[in-house]
């Protein structure tokens, strides 16, 4: 037993140095690593940090300029707003007054070619059937005094000429 009691030592006393250098291990790589860390906080202090104090002294600097383009821009916004809106009443003004003359012309049109319309209706009333009927009348009586001469001329014995005939269509209209 005392050897078990023996072994039991031995092993306990290796796993507590085998833990020892465990943490020895631990220890350096956690120092290697904080070093590391160091170096680059360094560098990033040294590196970075100017740069970015650099980019805020940049942008005090350009934060009055900003304001002012977005002023300038809000203002020329608003002003080509009311541009727009102006050449939209004008625009509708235009469009209104072109739709009244439009409409003016048609209505002059209109009367006009009803104008005309009666014109051309007076004209046939009072020149054109007139002229018609007088001439109906003076072929019936042209008609009228051939038939009455073409009779005297058969009672003297004169030849039998072939009667002509009158046109109908243009004795009466």
């Amino acid at each position: 037993m005392e050897n078990l009691t023996l072994l039991f030592i031995a092993v306990t006393a290796a796993a507590v140095v085998l833990q020892a250098g465990i943490l020895v291990a631990l220890y350096l790589g956690a120092r290697q690593s904080s070093a590391r860390i160091e170096a680059l906080a360094f560098e990033v202090r040294m590196k970075v940090l100017p740069a970015v104090e650099t980019a805020q002294m940049m942008l005090a600097e350009l934060q009055p300029k900003l304001t002012v383009i977005a002023d300038n821009l809000t203002e020329t916004t608003r002003s080509v707003r009311a541009q727009v809106e102006r050449m939209d009443a004008t625009m509708n003004d235009a469009v209104d007054r072109a739709r009244l003359q439009i409409i003016r012309a048609d209505e002059l049109l209109t009367r006009t070619l009803d104008r005309v319309e009666e014109t051309s209706d007076m004209v046939h009333k009072t020149v054109i059937s007139p002229v018609r009927q007088f001439s109906g009348l003076i072929q019936g009586v042209t008609a009228g005094v051939e038939f009455l001469l073409g009779s005297r001329s058969r009672r003297n014995g004169g030849s039998r000429e072939a009667r002509r005939p009158v046109p109908q269509d243009e004795m009466f209209i």
